[in-house]
């Protein structure tokens, strides 16, 4: 039996994050870009790293989540 999320579960966090926070490895592969955006869940777990806002929007989308801005 499936169980239904609860809009808590769906939810998912985007906010900018510095390429220079980051570790070298990533930053290599940032291609010039100054800031990445991070998808987190509601527990802080890091889901994904994107080069933009837009693109952190709809891949949350796609995957039947709801993203909401942190600054």
């Amino acid at each position: 039996m499936n169980t239904p999320q609860s809009p808590g579960d769906r939810l998912v966090y985007v906010r900018p994050v510095l390429v220079a926070e980051l570790p070298q490895d990533v930053q290599d592969q940032a291609e010039g870009l100054d800031t990445l955006y991070a998808l987190h869940s509601a527990d802080g777990e890091q889901l994904a790293l994107v080069r933009n806002r837009h693109m952190a929007f709809q891949l949350a989308l796609q995957n039947d989540l709801a993203p909401v801005n942190v600054h």
